[in-house]
Order: structure tokens, then sequence, then C-alpha cells
């Protein structure tokens, strides 16, 4: 497992069986659910379970179902926290496409077009926003300038969920998929990075970029 922050509070005793378990939300956030009846997801992609497919995590066994078209993006997420936050060591470690339509908040529902993944779920859950340590913010914002903000992240929506991630571009968008094919490390020529290379996200002119990324996406 993962030590976080939330994760010594629940070894404490601190937060209750309830929250450790990820099934239940800090009780500052309501634990209301709805039903998403949309044809599409809250990020404007249609929900189609037949294009759905399944990847592999490169670096991790854990593999994940998500649209072929998100999928270079949404792995390069999940592959820079594996190696640099925490390992994503099998599948029930990462969700993406789902088939439940029901929703605690609208952005859950981008699962249900495979433009979503929630990394370490459990850890993480919905509301709960005090469970990672500082340096993992740091490269979780380095993460998103690598995305060059076509992927969103769920600390900066509401209600938080910090291992929440989400492809923030329409489908087809230009941007979206020279950014994909860059990403996108099982291609036989890609300009990416190399598969299991990590950046160093204390860089001074990566630490810029994604400080001007995050007051953009916050809204700040």
């Amino acid at each position: 497992m993962t030590l976080t922050r939330r994760t010594l509070l629940v070894s404490a005793g601190v937060i209750g069986a309830g929250a450790a378990l990820g099934g239940v939300t800090a009780p500052s956030v309501a634990a209301a659910t709805d039903t998403w009846d949309a044809p599409g997801s809250d990020n404007g992609w249609t929900i189609d379970p037949d294009v759905i497919e399944r990847f592999r995590i490169e670096g991790s066994p854990a593999t994940v179902r998500l649209h072929p078209d998100a999928a270079a993006i949404l792995l390069h997420v999940a592959r820079r926290w594996h190696y640099e936050v925490g390992p994503l060591t099998a599948s029930r470690d990462v969700v993406g496409h789902r088939a439940d339509r029901t929703v605690r908040a609208a952005f859950e529902s981008n699962h249900l077009s495979g433009t979503a993944i929630a990394l370490h779920p459990l850890q993480y859950p919905l509301g709960a926003g005090d469970g990672m340590w500082p340096h993992h913010r740091t490269i979780v914002r380095d993460i998103l300038a690598d995305c060059e903000g076509l992927v969103r992240w769920g600390g900066d929506l509401s209600p938080v969920a910090e291992g929440h991630f989400q492809i923030d571009a329409k489908p087809g968008a230009k941007d979206l998929t020279r950014l994909a094919k860059t990403l996108d490390v099982r291609a036989p020529r890609h300009d990416g990075p190399r598969p299991g290379a990590v950046e160093d996200p204390m860089d001074r002119a990566r630490r810029a970029k994604a400080r001007r990324l995050a007051r953009t996406q916050r809204g700040t």
C-alpha cells in the first residue's frame, strides 16, 4: 500500500472504517447518488461501451479499460503515477471505464465514456482532499503540465477526488490527437517520454509551467 497522509490517519483509526474502505465519503460531503441518463459524459464524449478497449499500464501488472482515443494520454498519467506517486500493483488500483450509471458527481460520468481514470480510489475517495503529500501534489501538477491542459485533476474539482483524472477536450480535437500521438508508448516511433523515464518535477522551467497551468485550471 502506498504511504500517504490518509493512510496514516486510517491506520491510527482517526477517519473510521467507512472512509478507510472508500465506501463512505468524508462527513462534510453528501453521499447522495444519481443516475446519469445522458447519451454523453460530462466532458462531451459519447457513451459507447462497444468502443472500449483494455490496455496495460506500462511498467505495471495493472490493466485498465479506456476509450482508444483517450488511452495514450490517460495511460501516460497512470504510468507516471505508478513510478512517482504509488505503484499500481493490480487492476483494482485503477478504475477506467465502468458501465454502472450511478454517479455521486457529474465528473464521475466520464468513466462511462472511458475518458477518466481513478488511481488508488480507496486511498483517495471522493470528498477527501487531505490524502496527498505535498511532494506528490507537485508531481501531479507536473503530470498535468505534460498533458498541456487536456487533462483535469480531481483535486481541482468539487467535490475533490485526488486520484481522479479526466480528458478535458472534445473528441477529435486536434490538440488531443497530437498529444496522444506524442505520448503513445505503443507506437513504433513516438516523440514522447521514453517508457519508464521519470521527469524531474522540481526543474525550474517545469515548475513554472505547472504553476501557470494550475492557475488556469483552478480559475485563479
